[in-house]
């Protein structure tokens, strides 16, 4: 029997060379990952739901292709799903009271690339409704918050996603990320939390819209989520756009440093010019900058690439995008006060409108191009401030003032969403934000990079955690 002490020492990587090794079988893993599922799950809003009977059934299977002389890349490796995303047989709420009771009817294509690949599907992480909020405080259950300190959130909409990796569940969970959705849990959680460029990872079979949005996984280490990204990367027929794939693939990558880079420093918020910046995340980028430097790259400051009132293309296309969710009759009045007044806006805009907003984005994607041509890859804070505290971001009574401090918070990371650009966020820092005695606490630094270049920011990413090694929470 595995212990979970040395089942949470195990990275993905671990598991699946002693999985394919015959040294572990995936069941042993599994059950070690579901016990402390049902242990630790709860105490963070790590699930919607935990899956032993399929997580088992998963480990069954590739114990057989084991012994049959398959090597898979992610043998025996626990990894729950987005409860934004359908498991046959499973519920699927999608963090709304509107969607309770309903049960999947198939799985979504990213659950069998997953399943393909060897991995033991043990559970629904936790989302806000529908995704739409940076924080994950559904009116379905329990609110994900942070193993670090549990009145504090583990960010959203991959909340539960981070709270189920940090917490030691799993080393690996399946993400999205359409505003900053990977990058801000990773930050709250102290991950590795990585958003690949527009179309590397395809949206099978969901209509890919204006392209925010894509698939990932949250995980303790760079080599985990270049591992992920191995499998998950890669055109599928029909895809309306695609990104390139790293030669060599993304685990490789992160063996080899990349040459002299040219970083750019943006602390300057950019899409909401109000927001108040916390003096760990300046400390956060500042010690990032010193690292980069020391390992031989050139950093300079990088101009805000936009003004925050051209952002308002992005907040259109999110608004329309929360109009278009399809829901059952009578449902409205369900919905959070934040989804029905995002809905109403989505109403309100014209088709010319809608049009034009997607016209901006593109432009937007030429603007920051320009302005930051000169840079390889672009260092910011993850967040504003340090994980927020439970509630203080959700206003049921002000839904626009809602909205309003979610960009306050997260003035960075939908860039990379509008310009379909990579971006990691790492757990390079920890401070006790509310002075001595408090929790410490993971500040997450993010660096952006340029399309179709994620070898280059994993290969960055995998020297920073070789020479600053980060740590979990102590659990």
């Amino acid at each position: 029997m595995l212990d979970a002490s040395t089942y949470t020492s195990l990275s993905a990587l671990d598991i699946a060379r002693e999985v394919n090794a015959g040294q572990l079988s995936a069941v042993e893993v599994a059950e070690a990952a579901l016990a402390l599922a049902e242990q630790r799950g709860p105490q963070f809003g790590a699930f919607t739901h935990v899956a032993p009977a399929r997580a088992l059934e998963d480990a069954r299977h590739t114990d057989r292709r084991i012994r049959a002389g398959e090597r898979l890349r992610l043998a025996g490796v626990p990894c729950p799903i987005k409860d934004l995303n359908q498991v046959a047989g499973l519920p699927w709420a999608a963090g709304s009271a509107a969607l309770q009771g309903v049960v999947a009817e198939t799985d979504d294509p990213i659950v069998g690339w997953f399943a393909d690949a060897g991995t033991s599907m043990i559970g629904k992480t936790n989302v806000p409704e529908f995704g739409l909020p940076c924080y994950t405080e559904p009116d379905t259950g329990p609110p994900a918050v942070t193993p670090w300190d549990p009145t504090r959130s583990a960010g959203g909409s991959s909340g539960g996603a981070a709270a189920a990796v940090a917490s030691g569940i799993a080393p690996i969970a399946h993400a999205s990320d359409g505003g900053g959705s990977i990058r801000i849990p990773a930050s709250a959680c102290g991950l590795v939390g990585f958003k690949a460029s527009r179309g590397l990872i395809s949206s099978g079979n969901r209509p890919p819209g204006p392209g925010l949005g894509t698939d990932g996984v949250l995980s303790r280490t760079v080599r985990d989520t270049a591992l992920a990204l191995d499998v998950l990367a890669g055109p599928h027929p029909g895809d309306t756009y695609w990104a390139p794939t790293a030669p060599g693939g993304y685990l490789a990558a992160c063996g080899r440093t990349p040459a002299r880079l040219r970083v750019g420093l943006l602390t300057t918020p950019v899409i909401a010019d109000d927001a108040d910046v916390h003096p760990a995340c300046l400390d956060a980028v500042a010690r990032a900058a010193l690292l980069l430097e020391g390992l031989g790259h050139d950093v300079t400051e990088a101009a805000v690439p936009f003004a925050a009132e051209q952002w308002q293309a992005f907040a259109s296309v999110w608004s329309l995008g929360a109009l278009s969710i399809p829901l059952p009759p009578g449902a409205e009045p369900l919905l959070t006060p934040l989804t029905r007044w995002l809905r109403d806006a989505g109403r309100r805009a014209s088709a010319l409108e809608f049009a034009g907003a997607l016209a901006s984005i593109q432009l937007l994607t030429q603007q920051v191009a320009r302005a930051w041509e000169r840079f390889d890859v672009v260092l910011s804070p993850t967040l504003a401030q340090p994980p927020a505290v439970l509630g203080s971001l959700r206003d049921d009574a002000d839904p626009a003032g809602d909205f309003a401090a979610q960009t306050r918070f997260t003035p960075w990371t939908s860039v990379y969403n509008l310009t379909g650009r990579p971006a990691v966020s790492l757990p390079l820092h920890t401070a006790t934000a509310a002075g001595a005695g408090s929790p410490e606490l993971p500040i997450g630094v993010m660096l952006g990079g340029t399309f179709g270049r994620e070898d280059v920011l994993l290969g960055l990413a995998a020297a920073l955690e070789e020479v600053a090694p980060w740590h979990g929470p102590a659990l």
